[in-house]
C-alpha cells in the first residue's frame, strides 16, 4: 500500500465527507446532516487515507460510554463513517485502517469498540460480534387489539414541538440509559440526533411530531414519531412511523403505543429497530399479524479482554478459563481466566488448563448477554474443553434485560 494514513485535519472535513458520502451512494444529504455530523466528529479520534492528495478512506471513533451488564458505563469506541473509495479496494487501505484504529482504542484506555454494519461480514474478520438484535413489525390496527395494564388512563398524554420537548426527553433518556445493556450515555451535542428531521429523509412522511407522557405533571415517557398519509380506493391507509417510544413505567409506555395505535386516518404502526424483548409484544392481541423480524443492532469488538470482561458483572457465580484466538489484536491471545459474579468480576492471564475455547468474535457476541455462548457453540463457534464449563459460563454472562441500541452512530 502506498496511501499515507493520518488523522483528519479538520480543514479537510469536507473533502473526507465526500469520500465517504460517495462510498455510500453518492446521494447528496440534507445540510442540516452534514452540519450535525461535522459538529460531532472528533478529528484527533477520526482517520483519513490518502493517495497524495486525494482523500480514498475514511474511518472515525467516537468516545462513547456503553451501559453494560450490572449497569456499570464503560468507554467505548463507537466505530463510525469507514469508507474506502472503489478505486482504491484490495489494496490493504481497510484492514491497515481497522488495525491503526484498535491500536488507537487500546492506547486510550478504552476496553470495547462498537459498531453498526453496512455490512456485517466485513467487521468479524476484524473481531466484531453482533451483541444485540432489534425487532422489526407492522401492527395492523384495524385487526390487532392493545390490552393495557392497570394506571394506563391515569396517564396524561400531551403534544408538543419537539423542540420545545428535546430537556424532557433527554432526562426520561438519561434515567434509562443504566437500564439496559447496549445503550450510550449521550455526550454533549447528541441531543440534537433525535431532533434530526431532513425533508429528504422522510421518504413522504410529515415532520417529527412528539407526545409526552405525564403522571401528576412529570414526564415519565414520550414517543417521537412521524404520520405518512395514504389513501386506497376504500378510504384513508396512512401509517405511523415511530422514532423513539420511551418510557420510566409500563403505564406510560402502554399509553404511548395505544395512541400511537389509534391515530386518526391511518391502519398501522411500522416499528422499527425496537427491543426484542419490548413491552409491546404482550400488548398485542397476536404478535403473529404483527409479523415480526430480527436484525442485527450493535456489534462488539474486546480490544483488551481482561479490562473489558472485569467491567461487568455476571448474573450468576462464573469461574472459568477462556482460550481466546485474536490474530489481529495478538496482546489478546492466550488463556484468561474469568471470576465473577452479581458483585463484580477478575480477569487474568493464567497457564491453567482452557474449559472454553474460543475467538475474540464470539466473546464481542456474547459480551452484552444478549447472544448465547451455547448458541454460539452450537454453530461450531465455541468449543468446550471441560465439561459443564460452556453452560456455566453461558448462564453467567446471560442478562435479565436483552440489549439494545437506540439508535446508530
Amino acid at each position: 500500500m502506498t496511501t499515507e494514513l493520518r488523522v483528519l485535519d479538520p480543514a479537510e472535513w469536507d473533502r473526507w465527507y465526500e469520500v465517504l458520502a460517495l462510498a455510500f451512494g453518492g446521494v447528496q444529504e440534507d445540510p442540516e446532516e452534514i452540519r450535525l455530523w461535522r459538529d460531532l466528529t472528533e478529528h484527533d479520534r477520526f482517520l483519513g487515507a490518502w493517495d497524495g492528495d486525494l482523500p480514498v478512506g475514511t474511518a472515525g471513533a467516537f468516545s462513547f460510554r456503553l451501559t453494560v451488564p450490572g449497569g456499570a458505563s464503560v468507554p467505548a469506541a463507537g466505530v463510525t463513517m469507514v469508507s474506502v473509495a472503489g478505486t482504491h479496494r484490495r489494496r490493504g487501505i481497510l484492514t491497515s485502517m481497522m488495525r491503526r484504529q484498535l491500536s488507537d482504542v487500546r492506547a486510550w484506555g478504552e476496553p470495547l469498540a462498537v459498531l453498526t454494519a453496512s455490512e456485517p461480514e466485513i467487521y468479524g474478520r476484524f473481531g466484531y460480534g453482533a451483541a444485540s438484535y432489534t425487532t422489526h413489525a407492522t401492527i395492523d390496527t384495524h385487526r390487532v387489539r392493545l390490552s393495557v395494564p392497570e394506571g394506563t388512563d391515569a396517564v396524561a398524554l400531551r403534544a408538543v414541538d419537539p423542540a420545545a420537548a428535546a430537556e424532557a426527553c433527554e432526562a426520561v433518556y438519561a434515567r434509562l440509559v443504566p437500564t439496559r445493556p447496549g445503550m450510550l450515555a449521550r455526550r454533549p451535542g447528541w441531543e440534537r440526533l433525535p431532533l434530526l428531521d431532513p425533508v429528504g429523509n422522510r421518504e413522504g412522511a410529515s415532520a417529527r411530531q412528539c407526545v409526552l407522557a405525564e403522571r401528576d405533571g412529570e414526564v415519565v415517557g414520550f414517543a417521537l414519531y412521524a404520520i405518512k398519509p395514504d389513501w386506497s380506493f376504500a378510504g384513508p391507509d396512512g401509517s405511523v412511523v415511530p422514532h423513539q417510544v420511551m418510557a420510566l413505567e409500563p403505564a406510560a409506555e402502554a399509553a404511548l403505543w395505544r395512541f400511537l395505535c389509534s391515530v386518526d386516518l391511518t391502519s398501522r404502526v411500522r416499528i422499527h429497530s425496537r427491543p426484542v424483548d419490548d413491552g409491546w409484544q404482550h400488548l398485542v392481541s397476536e404478535l403473529r399479524r404483527c409479523e415480526p423480524t430480527v436484525r442485527e443492532g450493535l456489534f462488539v469488538r474486546l480490544v483488551e479482554v481482561g479490562a473489558a470482561l472485569e467491567a461487568r458483572t455476571y448474573q450468576a457465580p462464573v469461574d472459568v478459563v477462556f482460550e481466546v484466538a485474536d490474530a489481529f489484536c495478538p496482546w489478546n491471545e492466550g488463556r484468561w481466566r474469568l471470576t465473577g459474579d452479581t458483585k463484580g468480576a477478575v480477569c487474568v492471564r493464567t497457564s491453567e488448563p482452557a474449559d472454553v475455547e474460543l475467538s475474540v468474535r464470539e466473546l464481542g457476541a456474547a459480551y452484552l448477554g444478549g447472544t448465547s455462548l451455547v448458541s454460539l457453540a452450537a454453530a461450531g463457534r465455541v468449543r468446550e474443553l471441560r465439561g459443564g464449563a460452556l453452560t456455566e459460563a453461558s448462564v453467567a454472562f446471560g442478562s435479565p434485560v436483552a440489549p439494545w441500541l437506540p439508535h446508530g452512530f
